[in-house]
């Protein structure tokens, strides 16, 4: 029997609604402020892990994760507001994306049956009587990804602006300041969306106009459309390096379905290397430099042992120690995308989503822990 590293943890609450007919949330994020206050995004308000009842939603907490206030939707669109990203600017200044989806893309043909066989008829249904009142006229400027700007730690929110990529944790906060973000290109549809490249945009004003960057090369008999949800980190040297999730059918490539590949630049994300597999199960990430160094990456594991794990690495990503365990008291696949902050005394802090026991509907949990 393999050994199972276990990190020493404890665990707590977010935002559970276990009565709440929209008491679904998913696709967390958490940014920790100058002044130590934890500000969790995520999509919340909703009925399930699909529907178009998704909006952006902030918790709060002044007390290191151990209250949190009330869900407080930040921004609902007609469309379904998925994967809530935040980032600390510095001071008071935060920002919070999403991207805004039109389920009309994904209720054609087979895709509705699919849907059915998972959600249930009963609930589709519901999902195609709401959207059949769907004008073009509102949809098509709602949909695409967006950025949200506060420059009082989240207290209120100014006026929300088109970025060009896409991705559930958002851009990082550069050392020179400027914003860097790695994900999907989504201007236009989902077509774009589901099956362009991942590349890199840059904002030198806090995310109020950005410049498209590079794209990240297609790993040998992969599709991008296979390439999702990444996420950058920056190294002390400059190099970015970036990870990017891979699914599907992924035989001829020789790359593991439901787990990353590692891209890196050394140009500020103009050009991107040719992505290198972790080989290892487990996404999207989430990545994260230490204060001593190390590099941390947490992803969720929706294999048997369903929950949260950690990967290290102490020389910048050349290798990589994976599969620590955070929790593995998952219920089923609907977990994940955990994302960490480093708390005051070194501690690190995650939140994701996943399902408490007895409860069908997936909530907003947290876990605090110590490096190995």
């Amino acid at each position: 029997m393999l050994k199972r590293n276990y990190l020493t943890a404890e665990h707590g609450l977010v935002c559970h609604l276990p009565d709440d007919p929209f008491g679904y949330f998913a696709w967390p994020t958490v940014a920790r402020l100058d002044n130590g206050k934890l500000l969790v995004a995520s999509s919340g308000l909703r009925k399930q892990h699909n529907c178009p009842w998704g909006k952006t939603v902030l918790n709060t907490s002044s007390d290191d994760g151990l209250t949190w206030s009330a869900p407080e939707a930040i921004h609902d669109s007609v469309l379904d507001d998925r994967d809530a990203g935040v980032v600390s600017l510095g001071g008071d200044d935060v920002i919070v994306t999403w991207a805004s989806v039109d389920l009309r893309f994904d209720l054609v043909g087979n895709d509705i049956q699919i849907y059915e066989a998972e959600f249930g008829v009963d609930a589709v249904a519901t999902w195609m009587a709401f959207i059949a009142e769907y004008d073009d006229a509102e949809t098509k400027p709602a949909e695409g990804s967006w950025l949200l700007p506060s420059a009082d730690g989240g207290a209120s929110w100014g006026t929300k602006v088109k970025v060009p990529v896409y991705a559930p944790h958002g851009p990082i906060k550069l050392r020179d300041g400027d914003l860097l973000y790695l994900g999907k290109r989504y201007v236009v549809n989902r077509a774009e969306l589901d099956g362009g490249p991942v590349l890199s945009a840059r904002s030198s004003d806090n995310g109020r106009t950005w410049r498209e960057q590079g794209h990240v090369p297609t790993f040998p008999n992969m599709e991008a459309g296979r390439y999702t949800e990444p996420h950058v980190v920056e190294l002390p040297s400059g190099k970015l390096l970036g990870l990017v999730r891979v699914d599907g059918e992924l035989g001829k490539a020789g790359v593991l379905s439901f787990s990353m590949l590692q891209t890196e630049s050394v140009d500020g994300g103009e050009t991107w290397g040719m992505p290198v597999p972790l080989n290892f199960h487990g996404a999207p990430p989430h990545l994260l430099r230490h204060s001593s160094g190390a590099l941390i990456l947490v992803y969720g594991y929706r294999l048997v042992g369903f929950g949260q794990r950690v990967a290290f690495s102490y020389d910048e990503g050349v290798t990589w120690e994976a599969d620590w365990i955070v929790r593995d008291d998952g219920f089923d696949w609907d977990l994940g995308y955990p994302s960490t902050v480093e708390l005051a005394d070194g501690s690190l802090f995650s939140v994701y989503y996943q399902k408490v026991q007895g409860n069908h509907k997936a909530s907003l949990l947290w876990s605090r822990w110590q490096l190995p």
